[in-house]
């Protein structure tokens, strides 16, 4: 069954399931300007509906579920270990937001308030071939599960670093 027949309203799961013990952070925003070029760092970035990030070269439709990218800073130190290193650059993940302090998946199903921003979760982000391109060898698997997810906007604003994350 699909959770979301599985559980009623009144559900104890489903209740236990919207609670979250602290509100996350946005660390790091990125935006990558055309295909195949570097991530650059920013500040601040305005998400509009249907085309993501300010700057990102992302330029979709409304209905698209791919217009922002986000990771946790946590799974960023997942994969540095998996790869044997100490830190990894997160610009190399080519995620466009990384946040710290709340568990991404978790967010299925709800709203999520970045700043000004209100985001929906589409999906997981899965790696591609880049990661090995990237990280070398096993690249690509140090990242499989800890790749972050897809939203898209619901309601435009601005997102700055630091911006508090929660669930609507």
């Amino acid at each position: 069954l699909k959770q979301s027949k599985m559980f009623t309203d009144s559900s104890p799961l489903k209740e236990l399931m919207s609670h979250f013990s602290q509100a996350g952070e946005v660390v790091l925003i990125q935006v990558r300007p055309a295909s195949r070029q570097p991530m650059q760092s920013v500040t601040e970035t305005y998400a509009h509906i249907g085309k993501g990030l300010e700057g990102d070269r992302y330029k979709g439709t409304a209905d698209s579920k791919r217009q922002v990218t986000l990771i946790q800073a946590e799974h960023l130190d997942a994969v540095a270990s998996y790869l044997g290193k100490e830190t990894i650059d997160p610009a190399l993940t080519r995620r466009n937001i990384v946040v710290k302090g709340i568990n991404l998946l978790a967010l299925k199903d709800h709203r999520i308030q970045i700043g000004d921003a209100i985001l929906e979760m589409t999906g997981l982000c899965q790696p591609c071939s880049r990661m090995e391109e990237h990280f070398g060898v096993g690249g690509y698997n140090a990242m499989r599960g800890h790749g972050g997810i897809t939203a898209k906007v619901i309601q435009e604003g601005t997102i700055r670093v630091g911006d508090e994350v929660s669930k609507l």
